[in-house]
């Protein structure tokens, strides 16, 4: 890829919404393994990589920062996918992202032993032991995801990706949500140790089975270009392309925005309320039915509407929901079950709206010829921000501390200040995302006649009795 100039290139990029009877294409046959894969695989990460394994962590006594480090770990070692970019052509799209999965499950297997340790080695001790175990599984998850976003961009045509992309999240969300009724319902009472092991020995099981289903998704072929793109790698050059540079951007200001807030959720829910591990992970599972919802809000409107507007709706929208968290941490509002799992409800939904809309978009604007790359910096570039976002935002909780002065009605605690923090970063996030290139995109006005007018009238008229006698 010397002397490659980005901007030729992506003049000359394949469009498959060009080619002649696109109109009638169809997702590849073996394709539903995809999601038979995906909905097993969330079945084990949920549990890894989300609300238990935080839970987990609070019983070892860890803090804010502790906290931060193990949200963060996965999208940090996301970095490894830049080097390991040039070795997918080599080893092809399957191979890659199987080897890398399977890596991953025996670190699970490692995990679900650690809690059962504490009979001989002391709660900071098991901590660290869970911190190195957790590295590793996200570096070899890390280098083997790079391959992940191409395989699909190649096997999924280009105006069913929206499509895809829902029913990817709708799976995944329905799998999210079933796993946290099992970890609440595993963890009701006393969490005791054997019970955190129950649920990392769960997700490693789940984990291999995912495997089976990975290995019969159909491969793709790499074009010629991909193949044939050796040599130095103009990494400045693709970044700078303007479509690509203005969605890189948009990304790092939502990472910055959204990096832990699920992770401090639940430390502001199980540090300022009284609700138990169990009751934590009950509520929290209400945003994977937020972001089951998605399906029905978006389905085949993201691939008609495009992503920008639904973009723009949905970071405005996130304004909202913080503020909602800034009255409860505040004290302005009391902490009511009701308006939780309202709040859960709509991250969830908007978190799974938004990560579809982005990767369309991704799809959409980069390149065939050096796609490989172009998706290992757009994972990387959002996936280190998003590491690195809650290891900051724990630093300032920490900082902050006990101290919680009053102003305008509110007690600036600190949670009130990440909050609020992470509000300002999405109002920064709106008005990149306002930049975004996509010329077929709708305009807002057009994504909210169709969300609040029509597709209300056409759900009416189904129950509209016809004519006849």
């Amino acid at each position: 890829m010397a002397g490659l100039d980005v901007h030729r290139m992506a003049e000359n990029r394949i469009d498959d919404l060009s080619r002649p009877g696109t109109e009638t294409a169809s997702f590849p046959p073996g394709l539903h393994h995809a999601y038979l894969f995906a909905t097993f695989n969330a079945f084990s990460y949920q549990v890894v990589l989300n609300s238990p394994m935080v839970l987990y962590a609070k019983t070892l006594g860890a803090s804010a920062t502790v906290l931060g480090i193990i949200a963060g770990m996965m999208p940090l070692l996301v970095i490894f996918q830049i080097p390991a970019a040039n070795y997918i052509p080599r080893v092809g799209f399957k191979r890659f992202v199987y080897a890398g999965w399977g890596m991953r499950v025996m670190f699970i297997f490692g995990m679900a032993l650690v809690p059962l340790t504490i009979v001989f080695l002391t709660p900071e001790s098991c901590l660290a032991l869970m911190l190195m175990l957790l590295f590793f599984f996200n570096l070899s998850r890390g280098i083997s995801s790079c391959a992940w976003l191409p395989w699909i961009t190649a096997l999924v045509p280009a105006h069913l990706r929206g499509k895809y992309l829902a029913r990817d999240a709708a799976v995944q969300n329905l799998a999210g949500f079933i796993t946290f009724l099992l970890a609440g319902a595993c963890l009701a009472g006393d969490p005791r140790p054997w019970k955190f092991a129950s649920l990392f020995a769960f997700s490693a099981i789940m984990g291999a089975v995912s495997l089976t289903f990975l290995k019969r998704i159909p491969d793709a072929e790499m074009s010629e270009e991909t193949r044939a793109s050796k040599g130095r790698v103009p990494w400045l050059e693709m970044i700078r392309y303007p479509p690509f540079k203005r969605l890189l951007c948009a990304l790092v200001a939502y990472s910055v925005a959204y990096g832990g807030l699920t992770a401090f959720v639940v430390a502001f829910l199980k540090s300022e309320t009284a609700m138990s591990e169990s009751q934590i992970l009950q509520v929290s599972s209400i945003a994977f039915l937020g972001g089951l919802s998605s399906l029905w809000l978006l389905g085949s409107r993201l691939d008609r509407m495009g992503s920008k507007p639904v973009l723009t709706f949905c970071f405005a929208a996130w304004v909202a929901v913080l503020g909602g968290w800034i009255c409860l941490s505040g004290g302005v509002l009391p902490v009511r079950l009701g308006s939780v799992l309202v709040l859960q409800f709509l991250m969830g939904l908007l978190a799974s709206v938004i990560q579809m809309a982005i990767t369309r978009l991704a799809m959409a604007v980069i390149p065939v010829m050096g796609r490989n790359h172009f998706f290992a910096i757009y994972s990387t570039i959002g996936n280190v921000t998003l590491g690195l976002a809650p290891i900051g935002w724990g630093l300032l909780i920490d900082a902050v501390g006990a101290r919680s002065p009053a102003w305008l009605g509110l007690s600036w605690n600190r949670f009130t200040i990440f909050f609020a923090a992470a509000a300002v970063a999405y109002v920064v996030t709106l008005g990149l995302a306002r930049r975004l290139h996509e010329p077929e995109a709708a305009s807002m006005e057009d994504l909210l006649r169709e969300l609040l007018i029509q597709s209300p009238q056409r759900f009416w008229i189904r129950f509209w009795p016809r004519g006849g006698t």
